[in-house]
């Protein structure tokens, strides 16, 4: 290194603390990137999202790439970090050196990095992936070798690495992503969802109008009642009973009457005709 100016190893050493940078908050985007959303844009077409995506199938292997990278230009950081202390400051510089660089390293290529990563991962991760996948393949056999000694480790520890839980949502967990969701879905949209999801809970007994509460068409009931009853309905299909809702005639679709309720001299005979079995 004594060939080498000290513009030459500063620069080198911006650099490696660049490159740091990149791989910590590659590290941090990949992972806290919304899987879902991923998922979508990839059906979508989105070409860094299938990337991405293709990459998360085998997240052992990208933390791999990334922690080999990641520990490479840290450690070559250091080197070249102690390398100018030293020439700076003698033999004291070597004590000096690892503070000055752990505290530049910590600021410069692990908080900031990470904390914007953790905030826009999806701005973080696509464009980092454009690197990280020929590097995948650039480091395959670096990282087939480290990815058996610490699945062997794992194995030894009980650990089995193809037991994974499944990507996939309970009904509770869905039921919180919608109450979550805020202003992204529309409040009445929101309450549809949850009950579709309660509908597993709901018994007969909470579906069933009570007898009491039925409406319908007694044809015992005075003309004038039974027009009363039509006009003032909320339903579009009424059953038609005579006396006794069990004794059940048909059925009435008050569409079909639009016309005929603005007769004066309707009967009941009119009624039956448009009256339907149920």
């Amino acid at each position: 290194m004594d060939t080498y100016s000290d513009g030459w190893l500063i620069g080198a050493l911006i650099a490696l603390i660049l490159g740091s940078a990149f791989f910590s908050s590659s590290e941090t985007g990949m992972v806290a990137i919304n899987r879902y959303r991923l998922r979508h844009l990839a059906r979508q077409g989105h070409k860094a999202a299938s990337r991405v995506e293709g990459l998360l199938k085998r997240t052992d292997r990208l933390l791999s790439v990334i922690l080999i990278g990641n520990n490479f230009v840290n450690n070559f950081a250091a080197t070249v970090a102690a390398i100018l202390a030293i020439r700076w400051l003698g033999d004291s510089g070597a004590a000096v050196a690892p503070v000055v660089i752990t505290i530049i390293m910590l600021v410069f290529a692990e908080i900031t990095p990470k904390t914007y990563a953790a905030m826009k991962p999806e701005r973080v991760a696509f464009p980092a992936s454009v690197l990280l996948k020929p590097l995948q393949v650039l480091l395959a056999p670096l990282v087939w070798m480290v990815n058996g000694v610490s699945m062997m480790l794992l194995r030894l520890g009980g650990i089995r690495p193809n037991d994974q839980d499944d990507d996939h949502l309970s009904p509770e967990e869905l039921r919180t992503v919608v109450n979550e969701a805020g202003g992204l879905i529309p409040e009445n949209h929101q309450k549809m969802l949850l009950n579709i999801l309660d509908l597993e809970t709901v018994t007969v007994e909470d579906i069933m109008v009570p007898r009491n509460e039925m409406v319908g068409i007694d044809l015992e009931d005075d003309m004038h009642d039974i027009l009363t009853t039509l006009r003032s309905s909320q339903h579009t299909r009424l059953p038609v009973f005579n006396g006794d809702p069990n004794n059940m005639i048909g059925l009435l679709h008050l569409r079909k009457l639009s016309r005929l309720l603005l007769k004066e001299d309707i009967n009941k005979a009119e009624l039956m005709q448009h009256t339907v079995e149920p």
